[in-house]
């Protein structure tokens, strides 16, 4: 399986969003800024994740993206297959026809490793790894770095 940037951006924007679910709807401005993805790359997985029904928006000044529901409820493969990535290790994405249009010696080996990343992935929702002390402490390290950002940027636009 290759999980590409899609799918890690995916879980990371989503997980960015579970772990600030009481400050309201959080930009994609800011989920951006914290964690180092572009804009137009977030407004592009958040269409898809809104489209499969695991964010919903908000418009207007204030506005910007929450859970859909319970982060306890949204499982990590939920978040990989909404935005399109595979979780299959087999090279003829599971279909049988990996060797001269037959199955290959080691087709089921594959097929059951993908078979245990899904289960894996199924079996870790983004609440549960909300709570992993080790996500708590980067999540305040970069509201840290946030709030310095903002005021070296409130001590620039003062000076100009």
């Amino acid at each position: 399986m290759r999980l590409t940037t899609k799918g890690r951006y995916a879980v990371t924007a989503m997980l960015d969003l579970a772990i600030r679910y009481d400050k309201g709807p959080i930009s994609l401005a800011a989920i951006s800024e914290r964690q180092g993805i572009s804009l137009s790359y977030l407004e592009q997985l958040f269409t898809k994740l809104r489209r499969n029904g695991l964010v919903k928006s908000t418009r207007g000044p204030g506005g910007g993206y929450a859970l859909s529901r319970s982060s306890y409820e949204i499982a990590v493969a939920d978040v990989i297959t909404a935005v399109d990535e595979k979780m299959d290790t087999t090279r003829c994405g599971g279909k049988g026809n990996c060797h001269d249009d037959e199955r290959c010696l080691t087709h089921e080996l594959w097929t059951d490793l993908s078979k245990q990343i899904y289960q894996f992935l199924n079996g870790i929702s983004l609440g549960a790894l909300v709570d992993r002390e080790g996500v708590q402490e980067v999540a305040a390290r970069q509201d840290q770095d946030m709030g310095r950002v903002e005021k070296v940027e409130e001590k620039t636009a003062s000076v100009v």
